[in-house]
């Protein structure tokens, strides 16, 4: 990538891609940014905050609207929904540019069965690294897919925590979001995408291979630190499983098993609307009227907040829980000896977030955790080329990226108990 001062195409400033390209305004090898959005005034709301940013709008469904906008730029960020993922890999490697997104596709694609969908989504990945890959090296580019905070950061957080281990028999990633407004506000990023993961089927690498599970199923237990109680973890669509069983061996001492469960607010909300049915995406005729269940449950849910006053306005109306965790939990053997590893990731709450930075704590988590990826290509970090998953870091830019995460009072404590 070279020395010269860098050029970012922020594509989509929503919660994450507006934390990130505000970072990326204050960093000195930054020279210009541009936040791109189909919405105009969201994109001038951002820009209008910053000294290196020009706004503009760009419709992604345009392969060719991107890549006008991508020629000539070091990183292209894209921030927007998941069906445009293809698109936006195309149009980086037609402008021969690097490339970061927060998750790597859709589920769905064109493909109306939920559980096949899914499993197009595992092949899917797996093709990104073997199809995408060697066309992003042949430009002498690199692709970093899945670079929020989950998958993102605690895919690094599991890199660190594997080290205390000479082989790893299993990892899970345990998340729980407990953080309840005054406000009906049941997800605090992207509605669309947080719903569609409650309406598919969950991904475990078990034994080796690849699992597909109903969503809200195979509970677990867990009492952490950070909660006075136990609390229940199930099953959820997420990508870290599909990373880290693909790089099992490789990067994970040979583990067989990787999980992601997850609890809280947004899947207390959600299970019930499963269980009735209204999450499907197929349609139905009720009362000679067809509808999608899915569709409609989506259309009454609020957007996550992005705006300083509409953030200060849930604030003022009142916070009625604010708890949760993000640990990487690793199971394995050290010196002869089993053992369990966790690596609890601690970071800003939501009042902290907004008082500090005008952000949410989730904008707040998911935007530094893909700036941290976006850091290490304006500061010529990654010797990598190709595409990658955010689990792939080189053991140095593992250390890099959470020692960065510290400046932002993002920190790490990784903590090793015999089992």
């Amino acid at each position: 990538m070279g020395d010269a001062m860098k050029k970012v195409l922020v594509l989509g400033v929503g919660a994450q891609g507006s934390t990130v390209a505000r970072r990326l305004d204050q960093h000195p090898n930054v020279e210009k940014i541009i936040c791109a959005d189909y919405d105009a005034k969201a994109a001038a709301e951002v820009a209008k905050t910053m000294a290196k940013a020009e706004a503009t709008t760009v419709d992604a469904s345009d392969r060719s609207d991107i890549v006008k906008l991508a020629k000539g730029c070091d990183l292209l960020v894209n921030a927007l929904p998941l069906e445009y993922a293809e698109n936006v890999l195309e149009a980086a490697i037609e402008a021969n540019c690097n490339y970061q997104d927060f998750a790597a596709g859709s589920l769905y694609q064109d493909i109306e069965d939920p559980l096949e969908g899914v499993k197009h989504w595992v092949r899917s990945i797996k093709e990104m690294y073997d199809d995408y890959g060697p066309r992003f090296a042949a430009n002498g580019k690199l692709a970093i897919i899945g670079t929020g905070s989950a998958p993102g950061f605690m895919c690094v957080v599991a890199r660190r925590a594997v080290r205390e281990l000479d082989t790893c028999d299993s990892i899970y990633i345990n998340l729980y979001e407990g953080l309840e407004a005054e406000r009906f506000l049941p997800y605090w990023w992207s509605p669309v995408t947080a719903l569609g993961d409650m309406a598919s089927y969950g991904v475990s690498y078990e034994n080796g291979e690849f699992h597909y599970n109903e969503g809200f199923s195979n509970p677990i237990r867990r009492k952490y630190r950070e909660m006075d109680r136990e609390v229940m973890l199930v099953e959820h669509a997420h990508d870290e499983p599909v990373y880290m069983g693909y790089n099992a061996d490789a990067l994970f001492k040979g583990a067989k098993n990787c999980f992601f469960k997850y609890g809280g607010y947004g899947i207390d909300f959600a299970y019930p609307l499963k269980r009735a049915g209204l999450l499907s995406h197929f349609e139905e005729e009720i009362n000679g009227r067809k509808v999608i269940p899915f569709d409609v449950i989506l259309a009454h849910i609020p957007p996550a907040p992005k705006y300083d006053e509409e953030i200060q306005e849930i604030l003022d109306e009142g916070i009625v829980k604010d708890e949760g965790f993000n640990v990487a939990e690793l199971h394995g053997q050290k010196d002869g000896k089993n053992v369990r590893v966790e690596a609890h990731v601690s970071s800003l709450d939501i009042f902290e977030a907004f008082e500090r930075f005008k952000l949410t704590a989730e904008m707040y988590f998911t935007g530094q955790g893909g700036y941290l990826f976006s850091k290490l290509f304006v500061e010529d970090k990654y010797d990598q080329v190709g595409l990658i998953s955010s689990d792939m870091l080189s053991e140095e830019n593992v250390d890099y990226y959470l020692k960065s995460a510290e400046d932002f009072d993002i920190t790490v404590d990784v903590q090793v108990f015999d089992e």
